[in-house]
């Protein structure tokens, strides 16, 4: 096998790799012994039919794509290492040459880490995050907890905004039902703007037991294109009426929530809750704020492949989170009226962000020659065999050398982080008359 190397633009570059006559015959012979089964020719059984036979009846061709499938899964890893290239895309993969009794070329085009100028990264200056607690945020936590406590109880009277409705319903368009239009025992909060605009206000006034054809419009830019525009109808069956009973805030609710007797105490207690999470948010908020300057002072061009394998990576969990709360991802992009194309371009900012953030930390981690020793990467394992009651040594033998090193990656990568915010300037924001007495009332 040869390889050679060809520098493209924008962090592009093409491996081409030259494969030995003998091994791509051989790589035809097993991919003809993997299908062979596939094939049935006059006078022979199926799948004992000669390679010889079948190239004649479907062409010298028919066993190349699974050769060159062989090939590729046996030669493109060592291909990349001996190109030294830091590959960070999927290859695009091409044929130069290819047949029997021939040495088979192929080429596959990859994006490459991108160069990383770092601008200024140590003393950057960034507003240092606020941790005052306002008299409005006690209030709005007070809230939470009453929402909280609430009680959903069902009525026997019609629906109103703010109730949860519990419906049935089928939705055609021209007569005809169309996929995921149909749902059973759906408790719809009316109000939130789940369903289609028009749909949840077309059911106030109605009472369990009722039906109601429901008339909507599906918005022009609805993600399936069949159903964009047109107009359909909801036979919907409300089977149910809840309203949420939310208590009052005085003593009697503080006492049942808390160690406290009176609402004052407990709204107290609020606030010095609401400080120590300020101060967590705080430590996580400077960090951020840190990183995004540090990246915004440097230059990166991010090659289009390297984006799009970070996007088809961020899409595979989300559908993942989506499948571990039981919702297919068909049926989230039929309600959501999406398209996978539509959220990947939804992504695509956080995508490159993410992209951008992870390759200036690496470059200020090599120009600081940051790396932690062996024992480091000890502390964090540890940390995990405490949070699952297990010993060390007991979770050391599920962990692969990969997890490890990626491990190490991370305690650098933190390591690096708290460097730049160690040497940051966090200045504190310069605040209102109005806001300060806002405070003192707290």
């Amino acid at each position: 096998m040869s390889v050679k190397v060809e520098n493209l633009e924008k962090s592009m570059a093409k491996i081409t790799v030259e494969v030995d006559s003998a091994e791509f015959d051989k790589a035809i012979d097993s991919a003809y012994k993997k299908n062979k089964g596939r094939f049935s020719l006059p006078g022979f059984r199926k799948g004992h039919a000669p390679k010889q036979m079948i190239e004649k009846m479907y062409g010298p061709q028919v066993f190349f794509e699974e050769a060159l499938n062989i090939i590729l899964d046996k030669t493109y890893p060592d291909a990349v290492k001996e190109s030294k290239l830091d590959v960070v895309s999927r290859p695009e993969i091409g044929v130069d040459q290819i047949g029997a009794g021939k040495n088979l070329i192929y080429t596959a085009t990859v994006a490459v880490r991108p160069e990383v100028k770092l601008g200024e990264y140590k003393g950057v200056t960034v507003e240092k995050a606020d941790t005052t607690v306002s008299a409005k945020e006690v209030t709005a936590r007070l809230n939470q907890e009453l929402q909280k406590n609430a009680r959903v109880v069902e009525v026997e009277r019609a629906i109103k905004k703010d109730d949860i409705a519990t419906i049935d319903f089928v939705g055609s368009v021209d007569g005809k039902e169309f996929e995921g239009g149909k749902g059973e025992d759906y408790p719809l909060t009316i109000g939130s703007g789940t369903f289609i605009p028009g749909f949840e206000d077309q059911l106030i006034g109605h009472k369990a037991g009722e039906e109601v054809d429901v008339n909507v419009t599906f918005p022009t830019e609805y993600g399936a294109k069949d159903l964009a525009g047109k107009a359909a109808l909801f036979k919907t069956t409300i089977k149910a009426v809840k309203e949420k009973q939310v208590p009052k805030a005085d003593d009697e609710f503080a006492s049942e929530v808390s160690e406290f007797d009176t609402l004052d105490e407990y709204k107290k207690d609020l606030k010095k809750q609401l400080k120590e999470e300020k101060e967590k948010q705080a430590t996580a908020a400077n960090e951020n704020a840190v990183i995004e300057k540090v990246v915004e002072n440097a230059e990166v061009e991010l090659p289009a492949p390297m984006v799009e394998s970070q996007l088809d990576n961020m899409l595979y969990d989300y559908q993942m989170r989506l499948q571990q709360q039981g919702i297919p991802f068909d049926q989230y992009l039929k309600i959501t009226g999406q398209t996978v194309e539509q959220l990947k371009e939804q992504m695509k900012p956080q995508a490159e962000k993410n992209l951008k953030t992870s390759l200036v930390i690496e470059a200020v981690k090599t120009a600081e020659n940051i790396t932690v020793e062996e024992e480091r990467v000890d502390e964090e394992f540890q940390k995990i065999a405490d949070q699952y009651k297990m010993k060390l040594e007991d979770l050391m033998k599920t962990v692969s050398a990969a997890q490890r090193a990626d491990m190490k990656k991370q305690v650098e990568f933190q390591e690096t982080i708290d460097l730049l915010v160690s040497e940051a300037k966090l200045v504190k924001p310069e605040k209102k008359a109005a806001k300060k007495a806002e405070e003192e009332k707290a």
